[in-house]
């Protein structure tokens, strides 16, 4: 069993990585925009992920994830689009897929992820 993150903070290094994948650096607004959040809600969210090691935020207010937040944040996106792509296949329309993939993401054990994983990967 794996051990269990907070779902938002899960949600908010996904966003990140996301993030950095489209813009050259990450600030909070972007979060707040992407999320459609109230920067006040997105800087609490900052100072806790800086707390717990996943971030660092330079003094100009980039925001990087550290190895422990990449590894968290990689891992959760990996299962939100394989989970959306495998609800997708059974013909579930994609912004229900991407919804229920959020959710699951989450809360599916490690073993049960590479289940699925494993069995996707065969077709």
């Amino acid at each position: 069993m794996r051990t269990r993150n907070n779902e938002s903070a899960e949600n908010y290094l996904e966003t990140i990585l996301i993030l950095s994948e489209r813009l050259p650096v990450v600030r909070s607004v972007d979060i707040a925009n992407e999320l459609d959040f109230k920067k006040s809600s997105v800087s609490i969210a900052m100072k806790n992920l800086r707390e717990k090691n996943h971030i660092t935020m330079t003094d100009a207010g980039y925001i990087y994830l550290t190895d422990e937040g990449m590894a968290i944040a990689s891992m959760i996106y990996e299962r939100h689009k394989l989970l959306s792509k495998g609800l997708e296949s059974l013909g579930v329309p994609k912004e229900i897929a991407d919804y229920d993939a959020c959710r699951i993401e989450h809360v599916i054990s490690k073993e049960s992820f590479e289940a699925i994983k494993s069995h996707m990967c065969k077709e």
